[in-house]
């Protein structure tokens, strides 16, 4: 018997069992090789759906996700917790690429409708099969573009934190259900300096000021609030 899930599948949105979008991304995969190999284009449609589902009115109307929370993690048990937000984005990638296979194949381009589905199909058996989320990178990616990038933190107003200009800190941003930041907090506790904690969950205004894409993310700060280091 294995322990409760630390996450809510449902209810903490803001992070998700690592497993999950693996087991999303791998029968993405094969129901889109299944609809190359026989023609039933149709399916890329019923997958289009459920994604837009899942994005727009949660995880429960997934039937994906819902058989892969209700069925196989209580038998595996639950992987690690990760943020969700690359893989919400990759989700909206696929669900981009899935309706314009279907939109092509309606209106006779079968041609591209293939490509569409194909790339779909490879991308999504790859990174099933090896952790690999094209999508996922093309989020990280695209926060480096926005500026979310280590060199673009550079000052950090410690009155934010509660903290006042006396020596330095370890500022960290995690959220407490997320495997990554628990070990990143056992991990600072022995950096030089105070280390304070921001809990991205109850301050989103922080995580949007301090431009942090994912969590954990963690920074050596001086006591006149400039950043020496990023480390994590």
């Amino acid at each position: 018997m294995h322990p409760a899930a630390t996450a809510h599948p449902y209810r903490d949105t803001d992070v998700v069992d690592a497993r999950a979008p693996r087991f999303l991304q791998g029968t993405v995969g094969l129901v889109s090789l299944l609809a190359l190999l026989t023609g039933w284009w149709a399916l890329l449609a019923v997958l289009a759906l459920q994604l837009a589902a899942g994005l727009v009115l949660g995880r429960r109307y997934c039937l994906p996700c819902v058989f892969y929370f209700e069925v196989v993690q209580p038998r595996l048990g639950e992987g690690e917790v990760e943020d969700a937000r690359p893989v919400r984005f990759a989700n909206i990638v696929g669900l981009s690429f899935l309706t314009a296979a279907s939109l092509a194949h309606a209106i006779g381009w079968i041609g591209v409708g293939r490509t569409l589905a194909g790339m779909v199909a490879t991308l999504a058996l790859l990174a099933a099969a090896t952790g690999f989320c094209a999508g996922c990178e093309m989020y990280k990616l695209a926060a480096r573009l926005r500026g979310v990038r280590p060199g673009h933190l550079d000052n950090v107003d410690l009155a934010d934190f509660g903290l006042s200009p006396n020596g330095r800190v370890v500022v960290g941003f995690t959220h407490p259900l997320c495997t990554g930041c628990r070990e990143m907090e056992h991990r600072l506790e022995g950096q030089e300096g105070r280390l304070v904690l921001v809990d991205i969950s109850k301050r989103h205004d922080l995580a949007r000021k301090y431009h942090v894409a994912v969590v954990p993310t963690a920074v050596a700060v001086e006591g006149d609030g400039r950043v020496v280091a990023r480390l994590a």
